[in-house]
């Protein structure tokens, strides 16, 4: 099974990707709005999903760039880690900063990609910038209170 889906075709990875961020933005508003005893099932739900899509990810766009890809892949598995950890270093949302870096490293592999659309790099860079704000507690509350 494994070995088939290491040779899928990207399109079949970004779709699962896909549905697998789907379903872990889903578990965490469940757990997280709905039913507040299932918060920690929600969570490892999400996280669970987010480490896969972000496995997916760095197949999608190794053969763009192998370091890069793994970079960005390293930064989000780190962001899952220090999430489900719950850690917050002087109120810096430390998961969401490295998941900033994270964009912006996939935004730049979709630029040099040929075969996704052009337009999701900027949406990439954008969301990594975004994230980015979070480095500033203060910025991140004026921004978004």
């Amino acid at each position: 099974m494994k070995k088939r889906i290491a040779e899928a075709s990207p399109r079949f990875k970004a779709r699962m990707a896909g549905v697998l961020s789907l379903l872990s933005v889903l578990a965490t508003v469940f757990g997280e709005f709905f039913v507040r005893r299932f918060e920690i099932a929600g969570d490892l739900i999400a996280v669970s999903g987010m480490v896969a899509v972000t496995l997916l990810l760095y197949g999608i766009f190794k053969p763009v760039n192998r370091g890069l890809s793994l970079l960005a892949a390293s930064f989000n598995l780190v962001g899952l880690t220090f999430g489900a950890l719950r850690w917050n270093p002087r109120g810096v949302d430390i998961t969401v900063v490295f998941s900033g870096f994270s964009c912006l490293l996939i935004g730049y592999l979709i630029f040099r990609s040929i075969f996704l659309p052009r337009i999701l790099r900027a949406l990439m860079a954008f969301a990594g910038l975004g994230w980015l704000t979070f480095l500033s507690p203060p910025l991140a509350h004026y921004l978004s209170p």
